[in-house]
């Protein structure tokens, strides 16, 4: 199959980009004929502020591209991972223009959400899922500015309006059921969103879980529960040694915790070999977010290396997870509930080791290169039959 790639990478390097080349990789190892086109935020800072508004909404340029590098490459299928900012839906015409099928990855809730993250002053936010999103000028939601909020909301507005996301569009992968709901709720035509979940591209197989500590990795912000975390090891007294990887806005914070509260370690950003190594050695991983997670990488690591995960119960955290089996849940915030979540895991080193094999079998069965394979497979041959046929005849999983 001939597939062209598409995807407009953040200024910082994050699991959609993880995901965007890993997948590439995967097609091209089962003998697809795959081409990439990619762009970088780092060009905004060259372009004037009215005329990266305006691309936002339309960039025809690109949309003429698309179709350009569509038709030169024969492409079956043209795969979008992110079109914001710099793309823009014009590349779903440019792509259908040239005879392609369009496939659309939902790795964030951009399209119903003005900060893609359904998060806002530290807590859960909907206002705008079926809703014009005045409220997300109002409250800046947008890199914190009402112009810039302004354009992400003219973008939403237009294109449901318009129809641009249910005509232009052959197939949509949302990567859990929680998040398919809320596309749903939020306008898109259900019967073209599949789900398909991210997979880990190679895993170094289970480890023993015997270095005697706690893991966290990621961000160090807000929505990923760090304060409720810290809140919660200062409850625990140093009883759980735990060790936090990553940065963020709450490193300082951290960096400030590790001094002061017994066991607590920040070992700071670690690449990827490193962060998977510590996996093998943990009891368990906690996932404490407060925010609408999409499908964490971290998440598939920890179970790739039969990690159970304490997370949160909240989104797609609190379908994934089965508690008893694979980890953990615990009231999202609740610093006392995650306290004793952990303590008991800590304590019953025979109920981990039994969560640790249901762990790997979870992703053996769901999270390997081959399931996920088959999975695209389908979406897009379903894809192209909706595009060759105009009607939708996606499953639904």
């Amino acid at each position: 199959m001939r597939v062209l790639a598409v995807h407009n990478f953040y200024q910082q390097a994050g699991g959609e980009d993880v995901v965007f080349r890993a997948e590439t990789a995967l097609l091209r190892r089962h003998g697809h004929d795959v081409e990439t086109f990619t762009v970088s935020n780092d060009a905004l800072g060259q372009t004037p502020r009215l005329q990266a508004a305006a691309q936002t909404l339309w960039n025809a340029r690109m949309g003429r591209q698309i179709e350009g590098l569509a038709r030169e490459h024969g492409a079956e299928i043209v795969h979008f991972h992110n079109t914001f900012p710099l793309l823009s839906p014009a590349v779903y015409r440019g792509a259908r223009t040239a005879g392609a099928a369009v496939v659309q990855t939902l790795h964030n809730f951009r399209l119903l959400c003005a900060n893609g993250l359904f998060f806002r002053d530290h807590h859960v936010c909907e206002d705008c899922l079926g809703h014009l999103p005045l409220s997300a000028v109002r409250h800046r939601c947008y890199r914190d500015s009402r112009s810039a909020s302004a354009v992400v909301a003219a973008m939403q507005t237009v294109h449901h309006a318009a129809g641009t996301y249910r005509s232009d569009v052959d197939a949509y992968i949302a990567l859990t059921e929680f998040a398919r709901d809320k596309f749903i709720a939020g306008g898109l035509p259900a019967g073209r969103i599949a789900v398909k979940p991210n997979f880990l591209e190679a895993s170094p197989g289970p480890g023993a879980g015997d270095g005697g500590y706690a893991l966290f990795v990621g961000r160090l912000s807000p929505e990923k529960g760090v304060e409720t975390l810290l809140r919660a090891w200062a409850d625990l007294g140093g009883t759980v040694p735990l060790k936090i990887l990553g940065d963020g806005p709450l490193a300082p914070q951290v960096e400030q915790a590790a001094h002061q509260l017994p066991g607590v370690s920040w070992l700071g950003q670690r690449d990827r070999a490193e962060v998977l190594r510590l996996m093998q050695d943990a009891a368990f991983l906690v996932m404490p977010s407060e925010w609408y997670e999409g499908f964490p990488m971290t998440l598939v690591e920890a179970w790739g290396v039969g990690l159970p995960v304490i997370g949160s119960r909240l989104g797609a955290l609190g379908a994934l997870i089965e508690p008893g089996r694979n980890g953990l849940l615990f009231q999202p915030g609740d610093a006392a509930d995650l306290a004793t979540q952990a303590l008991w895991l800590w304590d019953h080193p025979q109920e981990r080791g039994q969560m640790r094999l249901h762990a790997h079998q979870t992703f053996e069965a769901s999270y390997t290169p081959e399931r996920n394979h088959e999975h695209l497979m389908a979406i897009y041959a379903a894809a192209r039959e909706h595009s060759a046929q105009g009607r939708s005849v996606l499953p639904k999983g």
